[in-house]
C-alpha cells in the first residue's frame, strides 16, 4: 500500500493524536485472533509539530510508534509505503520519500490476508477535545505482490465520522506545486481523496 500524503493545513491537537497513513492489519487480524498492523503516514500529537512515523503492532505486544522524521510542513508532499518483502512472504518495511525507513518486521499470518487501508483519524484521547487535520492522499495504489508491481486503489469500502469530511477528486495526475517528483508511470493511478476535519 502507498500514497503521496500532504498535509494541506497545519492541524490543531488539544489531545491525543492526529494522522494521515497508509498500512495493512487491524484490531483483532492478526494470529489468534490479536491485534496486528503496520502502518505509515504523517502524525501531529500535542506539544510536537507533524512528523512522518511508523507504527507497528505485533501479535501479542503493544504498539511500537516510530519517529522518522520531523518538520514535516503543511503543503509539501511525502511518498509513504507498506511493502511486504518478494522473497519473504509475511515480512513487511514502511518505506519513506523512496528510502526503507524500518527493518524488515515479521507479521505472522499477514501474507495475502490484510487488506490494504489508506485513512485520516483524529483520537482525543477520550477527553473533550477537539482536533483538527486536512490531508490530501494521491496516487494511492496497492501491490500486486511482494517487493511492487503497483496497481491502482480501488475503494471497496468507505468509513467516515459524522465530524469529518472525505472527498474523492476526480483524478490525481500531477499538479503543478504539489509533487513535482511525479513519473509519468504514476500518473496513471488515479485514485486520491482529501480528508479534513469539520472543525
Amino acid at each position: 500500500m502507498r500514497a503521496a500524503i500532504t498535509l494541506t493545513e497545519r492541524p490543531s491537537v488539544e489531545a491525543g493524536h492526529i494522522a494521515g497513513w497508509v498500512g495493512v492489519g487491524g484490531p483483532g487480524l492478526g494470529a489468534n485472533g490479536e491485534d496486528a498492523w503496520i502502518q505509515a503516514g504523517i502524525a501531529s500529537m500535542p506539544g510536537a509539530g507533524p512528523m512522518l512515523y511508523a507504527e507497528i503492532t505485533r501479535t501479542g505486544s503493544a504498539p511500537q510508534f516510530i519517529p522518522i522524521a520531523e518538520g514535516v510542513t503543511p503543503g509539501r508532499t511525502h511518498s509513504l509505503a507498506v511493502l511486504e518483502l518478494a522473497d519473504h512472504p509475511g515480512w513487511w518495511r514502511v518505506w519513506a520519500d523512496g528510502r526503507a525507513a524500518t527493518k524488515a518486521v515479521h507479521l505472522q499470518g499477514s501474507s495475502g490476508r490484510w487488506a490494504p487501508i489508506a485513512t485520516a483519524e483524529s483520537w482525543n484521547a477520550g477527553t473533550a477535545a477537539c482536533n483538527s487535520f486536512a490531508f490530501r492522499f494521491e496516487r494511492v495504489s496497492v501491490s500486486s505482490g511482494g517487493g511492487g508491481s503497483w496497481q491502482p486503489f480501488v475503494s471497496a469500502h468507505r468509513f467516515l465520522d459524522g465530524g469529518n469530511v472525505l472527498r474523492n477528486l476526480a483524478s490525481d495526475s500531477a499538479k503543478p506545486g504539489v509533487d513535482g517528483r511525479v513519473r509519468a508511470s504514476e500518473s496513471a493511478l488515479p485514485y486520491a481523496f482529501i480528508a479534513m476535519s469539520r472543525s
